[in-house]
């Protein structure tokens, strides 16, 4: 028989099961050795009713394998996807660093990136209120650099030696286990609300960065300062960040919650479907650079995870851009079995003393040791350089790379290519020689004691709807908290940051009196000013570029207008899916037939970033009363989306909503020119003014 991928011959067993052999077109079966196998349907067995004989080696093999296949799971950043692509460099960079894939314009670095969640396990939902992890491995030609960092510039805590506390307090409760992927419980905001230094993070988390409408739409950052050293020693301080060239956008949490159960590979999927399009990806490179003058005048520590240094400071200077062009041939080959290191740099880049770096370098190299079972990782093809490298190390579980030579030491007396690698003095990395010195003792600085200023900084800096996203969060978060002592000691910290959102807080969860304001280490800076920077909306690109249209569409649908629509929509370069009544689509006016992406219960609003709703009087007809039709429209509004929509469509509306909800965030679409105004209208991504009505009304209460 023919199945599509090549000739198999077919045939049923004595006991009626399937075999299958190659007739030549496909490769022969074989064991891990390159035995071929004549049965993969049946252990070998003494008698065909009789016991399974040991020396089945077939048998032993494959299923030893099996039960070895799960390595464990990421203690944190569990839930990932990667990417292939590479790092292009604009202009040579070579008064900074001496770091390789610096030093040439138009120089195109190998790199593998993997996105994740921190807190949730490896099953859990892709919309989960949480940091994003956003690590780069670059491939350059003096050995691989990763970039280990977040979606988030900030971090919850000053030392690495908290860090388990952190994450134990985060993740799923041990006597109970759960809840997971979510910090709305007990052991969290008990944790955060006796940790000041995580306040600024929290403002950022219970924020709309922390559900991010794709990997695509969000921003990374290297987090901590490190170093660029050039050529002539000559070290400058540095911050990393990426910075995605079709700008940022977020969902709203009703509709994280509706997407995580819709399609809970929400951002997998668009990442996958985004790549084989060949809509390839892309942020740029940004370094924030600056010197140990500033570093020394600056309000706060630069060795402090927990704080940022404005844009508005320190201009973003991009140097490059990254693009992803294909996803991987192995999920767990390459998205599993990547091992990041932070302490993985190249020469030209160097370390800071940021106490959260340092023990960084310490435990995630421990880590990918316990997770692949030995230190031969760095054989695993996707962690392997890809420039030429030579070591002394040898043996070890799954050793790939052992010396081939008689020597495996160094220094020896061995004569020519025998001797093996040497030391490259003037090539070889160098450690700057900062010049640091003080007491052995267990300390923090003075330096990081403003736990609040720049958590203000970040709220003032948002719009009002932004702004009402972040109190309602913090309302919904610690509504979950079971005891009152842990809610009112979080909300005393957020009346260090703003009055306003500790009340609206305070309000949403009904407290009968504010609690008396937590003692800070310093006070908050009251000048602090605005970063427009830390916006989300304040920083739209006014585009819908790589963005997706659901198009709801009924048997009798205009063809003109489908056929206009889909033409502005490719012209814009955005995509999008129809959705139907059933999977098999439907008759369009002139007869032709429009295949469904969806069933409309299976296409729910909540996976498009606005809709359109084509549907002929028949079809309105048919739809008046199907729930899902019905939430497909509902669910739009409440989440201040565009909504086209043809003349039929308006009666189907109105019964839906209320004839006084169809506002300027509803477009007619009745002929070509409809079509590019409404295409032109979704570059604004949500039509706010609808929530700011909201928030008008319960002001008004």
């Amino acid at each position: 028989m023919k199945n599509g991928s090549g000739s198999v011959g077919e045939r049923l067993g004595t006991g009626g099961e399937t075999h299958q052999t190659s007739n030549g077109n496909l490769p022969a079966l074989t064991t891990q050795q390159g035995v071929p196998v004549s049965d993969d349907q049946n252990s070998l067995k003494v008698g065909a009713r009789g016991p399974t004989a040991l020396e089945d080696f077939h048998f032993r093999e494959k299923i030893f394998h099996f039960d070895h296949e799960r390595i464990p799971e990421r203690v944190v950043h569990a839930r990932g996807f990667g990417a292939h692509g590479y790092f292009e460099n604009y202009q040579p960079l070579t008064d900074f660093t001496r770091a390789d894939l610096f030093q040439r314009a138009g120089e195109k670095t190998p790199a593998f990136v993997r996105f994740s969640t921190v807190a949730g396990n490896k099953g859990s939902p892709d919309l989960a209120r949480d940091v994003r992890g956003f690590a780069v491995k670059l491939y350059t030609k003096e050995g691989n650099w990763d970039i280990v960092g977040n979606n988030i510039p900030v971090f919850f805590i000053q030392d690495a030696i908290k860090f388990p506390d952190l994450i134990h307090a985060a993740k799923q409760e041990p006597d109970r286990g759960f809840p997971q992927a979510q910090t709305a419980h007990d052991n969290f905001w008990d944790f955060i609300s006796l940790m000041p230094e995580s306040v600024h993070m929290a403002m950022w988390i219970m924020s709309d960065r922390a559900i991010p409408r794709s990997f695509r739409f969000m921003e990374g950052f290297g987090v901590h300062t490190f170093r660029l050293v050039n050529a002539k020693g000559k070290s400058t301080f540095v911050k990393f960040h990426w910075k995605p060239k079709l700008g940022m956008q977020s969902v709203v949490w009703n509709e994280a919650v509706k997407i995580n159960g819709a399609d809970p590979d929400f951002h997998r999927r668009d990442m996958w479907q985004a790549i084989h399009s060949g809509k390839f990806p892309e942020w740029e490179l940004g370094l924030q650079l600056f010197d140990e003058k500033f570093a020394d005048e600056f309000q706060f520590d630069v060795l402090d995870a927990t704080k940022l240094i404005p844009e508005e400071l320190i201009p973003i200077h991009k140097v490059g851009r990254l693009v992803l062009d294909r996803c991987v041939d192995n999920f767990f080959a390459e998205t599993e079995q990547v091992a990041f290191c932070t302490n993985n740099i190249v020469p030209g880049i160097d370390f800071s003393n940021d106490p959260l770096l340092q023990g960084r370098n310490f435990s995630y190299l421990d880590t990918q040791l316990k997770r692949l079972g030995s230190p031969n990782f760095t054989n695993i093809p996707v962690n392997a350089p890809k420039c030429p490298f030579a070591t002394l190390q040898q043996d070890g579980h799954m050793a790939l790379v052992n010396p081939k030579t008689r020597v495996n030491y160094e220094p020896n007396s061995w004569p020519g290519a025998e001797a093996g690698p040497r030391e490259t003095p003037d090539k070889g990395f160098h450690s700057y020689p900062a010049q640091d010195e003080g007491p052995k003792l267990r300390a923090r600085s003075e330096s990081f004691a403003d736990h609040y200023s720049q958590a203000r900084q970040f709220y003032i800096s948002q719009t009002p709807i932004e702004q009402s996203h972040i109190a309602a969060s913090f309302t919904f978060e610690l509504s979950k908290v079971e005891r009152p002592d842990i809610r009112l000691r979080v909300v005393s910290h957020l009346m260090n940051v703003d009055e306003e959102l500790a009340n609206n807080v305070a309000m949403g969860l009904g407290l009968k009196g504010m609690p008396q304001r937590a003692q800070a280490a310093k006070p908050t800076a009251s000048a602090i000013k605005a970063s427009k920077a830390l916006s989300i909306l304040l920083n739209s690109h006014q585009t819908f570029e790589g963005r997706k249209l659901g198009m709801l569409v009924t048997d009798g649908v205009d063809s003109d207008l489908v056929a206009a629509l889909k033409k502005a929509l490719d012209k814009e370069g955005a995509s999008y899916e129809f959705i139907a009544p059933t999977i098999t689509g439907v008759k369009a006016s002139d007869g032709s037939m429009i295949e469904a992406n969806q069933k409309i219960d299976g296409g729910p609003s909540v996976l498009y970033d606005a809709v359109a709703v084509l549907i002929s009087k028949q079809g309105a007809d048919l739809i008046a009363n199907e729930p899902a039709a019905r939430d497909f429209v509902a669910d739009a509004y409440a989440h201040s989306k565009f909504l086209g929509y043809s003349e039929e469509a308006q009666p189907f509306l109105t019964k839906v909503l209320g004839a006084d909800k169809l506002d300027n965030g509803f477009i007619a679409i009745g002929n070509a020119k409809d079509t590019a105004k409404f295409v032109q209208e979704c570059r604004k991504l949500r039509f706010w003014e609808r929530a700011n009505g909201h928030l008008s009304n319960v002001a008004a209460r």
